[in-house]
């Protein structure tokens, strides 16, 4: 018997602007939706003004979910479109 974790791949991506970069930090935490973590949110510079431009992307990270199979194959089959996963352990 082999049990895995999965949970869904999702993303959601916001561009922010702001005059430092603790303003766009900020500025990101308020797009943040509920269960998703901040992955990425490179910063650019705009020549010849006093402002940042980011664009934040986040990730799902909730929703854990525990699935159960005879085999591999059996397993895969079982994660639905949109869902990774993480882990397989044998028991």
């Amino acid at each position: 018997m082999l049990i895995g974790l999965m949970r869904p791949v999702e993303t959601a991506s916001f561009p922010v602007e702001g005059a430092s970069l603790e303003e766009i930090q900020t500025r990101l935490e308020e797009h943040r939706p509920e269960g998703f973590d901040l992955v990425s949110s490179p910063v650019e510079m705009i020549k010849g003004a006093a402002v940042l431009k980011a664009t934040g992307t986040f990730a799902r990270r909730d929703q854990v979910t525990e699935i159960e199979a005879d085999d591999l194959d059996a397993l895969q089959a079982k994660v639905p479109e949109g869902w990774q996963l993480l882990s397989v352990r044998s028991v």
